[in-house]
């Protein structure tokens, strides 16, 4: 099977009665901060919570009686893991995940609660992969790449075709890309129906392969990356061919960016979003003026993210924005002091959330001590307000968060 627009629009009729097809939606509140008409293809409300499902079941189907009846495998320790899972169950495929060691809890269960047996294989996903490729001869199952293949990509691109559906008039479409099986098939399924359409990529910068392999030159990648969804060394050659005709730009962003970016999806639109498409945000907000006064689109490729990730993300999200803070007071070890300080901290109209108040670790003299005192306000001027007035009431205060 080759990918253009007509095994692309193939796939869509296979699969359409049995995806989600998610909606394409305005993000009112990031489009008016923003300046700029954005709407987000809403996959973290597909099966499974990403476009991983769409490519997985395409594959399945394409599989015959035998194969079927013999099962499939594939390596993965996120999206790909899941979509397969999922729909193999459905359809009565067995099917095996090779997942690596140290591999989450969570994503270990949630595979197997979508019906597949989940074997842990390597430190690492090169090691992982040695050892699917080992069981499927082994035991003659097959195969299913998570971008490296073309009935994969044709699924993954049946989510372009919906969104030009939806929202005819978009004039850019921003894709976030790893191993370029989404950006291949959606590609393909956008400049099939509206060849005028700008095309561009959105990269981790720990990441970034496919704009290196673009541009000519070496690649190593860095440290772990939020967006660990797109963090591929390796995107697949027949993709990067199709990548390399259809998209315009690929951009890239940084890990700050990339947060901030999953932050603001879950501020102002309440949705939960993972690091890659996080990404594709974070691309749109630091190339702001090559968006202004177009209509864009941005894939919200998935909502994976940890939950433990997202908790910590979302306080460090409300200390950048000034709505938490945290102050140090340089105090007469006295009575009353803390009560004063609370009073005017209410007064004010914040909150105090957390209170650290000792006398052993402190770097003012003995008749003196610190105090540190967490509080909830508005934003950074309300905070910058409460600071001015405690010091009008003659405390010496310091912010030690951002402001």
């Amino acid at each position: 099977m080759a990918v253009n627009f007509e095994s692309v629009k193939a796939a869509h009729e296979k699969i359409k009665d049995a995806v989600i097809r998610t909606p394409t939606v305005k993000a009112a509140r990031i489009s008016l901060h923003l300046g700029i008409d954005l709407y987000l293809k809403l996959e973290n409300l597909q099966h499974t919570s990403a476009f991983k499902a769409r490519g997985a079941l395409n594959k399945l189907l394409t599989l015959n009686e035998e194969q079927r009846k013999k099962g499939v495998i594939a390596c993965s320790a996120g999206n790909h893991a899941q979509g397969v899972a999922y729909h193999a169950t459905r359809l009565g495929i067995p099917s095996v995940i090779v997942m690596p060691n140290g591999t989450p809890f969570n994503k270990i269960q949630k595979t197997e609660d979508f019906g597949a047996k989940v074997v842990l294989y390597g430190n690492n996903f090169d090691e992982s992969v040695g050892e699917t490729l080992r069981l499927a001869k082994e035991r003659d199952l097959t195969f299913i790449h998570p971008f490296d293949d073309e009935s994969v990509v044709c699924g993954q691109g049946t989510l372009g075709i919906e969104m030009l559906e939806q929202v005819p008039d978009l004039d850019v479409v921003v894709v976030p890309i790893g191993g370029g099986g989404l950006m291949a098939g959606v590609a393909t399924a956008l400049k099939g129906i509206k060849p005028d359409i700008e095309i561009i990529g959105a990269q981790a910068e720990n990441f970034e392969a496919v704009k290196a392999y673009i541009e000519k030159r070496k690649f190593k990648a860095g440290p772990a990356t939020l967006a660990e969804g797109i963090a591929v060394k390796e995107p697949s050659k027949a993709d990067m061919k199709i990548i390399a005709k259809l998209v315009d730009h690929i951009y890239t962003a940084s890990e700050e960016e990339i947060e901030n970016a999953i932050f603001d999806l879950l501020s102002d639109e309440k949705l939960v979003a993972e690091g890659a498409a996080g990404a594709g945000l974070a691309v749109i907000q630091k190339n702001l003026k090559h968006f202004k006064g177009k209509k864009v689109g941005l894939v919200l490729c998935g909502g994976n993210i940890d939950s433990r990730t997202l908790s910590t993300l979302i306080m460090r999200g409300l200390v950048r924005d000034g709505r938490i803070a945290r102050l140090r007071f340089e105090i007469d070890d006295t009575p009353g002091q803390l009560s004063d300080i609370s009073r005017l901290i209410g007064e004010a109209g914040a909150n105090v959330i957390e209170v650290i108040h000792q006398r052993l670790m402190q770097t003012v003299s003995l008749k003196r001590a610190e105090l540190d005192i967490v509080i909830e306000a508005r934003d950074k001027n309300h905070v910058k307000e409460l600071v001015s007035k405690l010091k009008e009431s003659r405390f010496v205060v310091h912010v030690l968060s951002k402001v």
